[in-house]
This record gives C-alpha cells, sequence and structure tokens, in this order.
C-alpha cells in the first residue's frame, strides 16, 4: 500500500481553510499534519511536521507565502510547494514558477482542484488550474516569437537568462551582485557577454530590451 501523502495548509481565511481541509481530509491518502493562518506559522510547521508537501496561500500576515517559499530555497528544504492564490496576472504566475513552486491553484477553483494537484505534485509532476494554463500558452507563444527576432537568447546561459530577469525588475548591478552573493564586476561582465549575444549596443539598450520585455522572460 502506498504511504500517505502528508502535508500542512496555511491560509488567513478561516472558513476557506476549513472548507479545503475537509475536501482534502475525505480522500484516504492525503493526511493533513496541521494548518496554519500565517507565514510564520506555516515556516515553524514545515520546519517542524516535515511534510510532502505544503499548500500556501500567497497573501498571508506576518509573512506571506513568497516569503515562505523564499526561506525554503535558502534552507534547501525539499517539501514541495502549492501556492493558492486569486492572482490570475501573467506577471504573477511566471514569478511564482520562477520559485521553483510545483502547484499553482486559484482559489476559485481549489475545490476541483486541490486534491488533482496534491496527487500529481506528489508524484513529482507539475500542476497550473486550467483556467490559468491560457496565461502559459501564451507566454511560450510570446517567448518563441522573442527568440526568433533575437536568436541570442537561446544562447544565454542559466546565470545570465537570470541576470536578465533580474535587469527587468530594474535591479542595478550592484543589487544583483548582493541578491547573487557575486562581485559586482562579475555582474558586470555578464551584462556584456548578454548584450553581445543580443546584439545590443550599451547598458541602456540592455535595460530597455529587459524592460520591454519583462512579462515574457
Amino acid at each position: 500500500m502506498k504511504n500517505e501523502i502528508n502535508i500542512i495548509i496555511a491560509d488567513d481565511h478561516p472558513i476557506f481553510r476549513e472548507g479545503l481541509k475537509s475536501i482534502i481530509a475525505a480522500d484516504p491518502g492525503i493526511k493533513i499534519l496541521g494548518d496554519a493562518a500565517d507565514g510564520n506559522a506555516a515556516l515553524k510547521l514545515i520546519k517542524t511536521l516535515r511534510p510532502d508537501i505544503a499548500i500556501l496561500d500567497i497573501d498571508m500576515p506576518v509573512k506571506s507565502g513568497l516569503d515562505v517559499i523564499r526561506e525554503l530555497l535558502k534552507s534547501e528544504d525539499d517539501v514541495k510547494v502549492i501556492v493558492l492564490t486569486m492572482h490570475k496576472d501573467e506577471r504573477m504566475v511566471n514569478n511564482i514558477l520562477d520559485l521553483k513552486v510545483m502547484g499553482y491553484v486559484l482559489k476559485e477553483s481549489a475545490i476541483n482542484d486541490i486534491v488533482d494537484c496534491i496527487r500529481s505534485v506528489s508524484e513529482g509532476d507539475h500542476y497550473i488550474s486550467p483556467l490559468i494554463s491560457g496565461l502559459l500558452l501564451k507566454r511560450r507563444s510570446r517567448l518563441e516569437g522573442l527568440a526568433e527576432k533575437n536568436p541570442g537568447l537561446e544562447s544565454l546561459t542559466p546565470t545570465e537568462t537570470k541576470i536578465l530577469k533580474l535587469i527587468a525588475e530594474n535591479m542595478s548591478s550592484k543589487e544583483i551582485a548582493d541578491l547573487l552573493f557575486v562581485n559586482h564586476r562579475t555582474v558586470e561582465k555578464h551584462r556584456e557577454n548578454i548584450s553581445t549575444k543580443l546584439d545590443l549596443q550599451g547598458s541602456l539598450s540592455l535595460v530597455k530590451f529587459a524592460l520591454e520585455n519583462k512579462s515574457i522572460l
């Protein structure tokens, strides 16, 4: 018999949280180890109970769901994360997926999606609410179009791609260096390499390119 999937749930709306718990608890293969109403309590539960999956609301007091996810990334904790959110905008989807989140569930469809999401994520697969899957198709199409116009995008290293995204967030080389724990000159060298690969002349051209294409990078 397959082991139970152990989870914790964090959401600051008690009625929604209790409703979600009742739906999940009806599945005999999933065990709820605990629940929390804010990000700080959620992080403590994760560290103490070591669940297989943490279901986190993005907008919570004390620590947001994103704050919790960033803390987990720093500690290299192997818990898989599913986010609950009302956000449908493409930029938010992109930002959250970039944080290695395995599941993205819209609150409005959580009743129908959450159990399927838990099971998919437990198997190592990504799950995104069908309501927003169209956003990802749109992003992929736009990114492919951008790559056709700028073939150099495909030659960027993972580090260069990450730096390009940070430039799109209007971050300076010093801010990027501090975030990535590297030397300022290292970032400047990466910026030069990115500009060369994208056939852009000058740092301002790179910033302009990054800002114009922020939503699909």
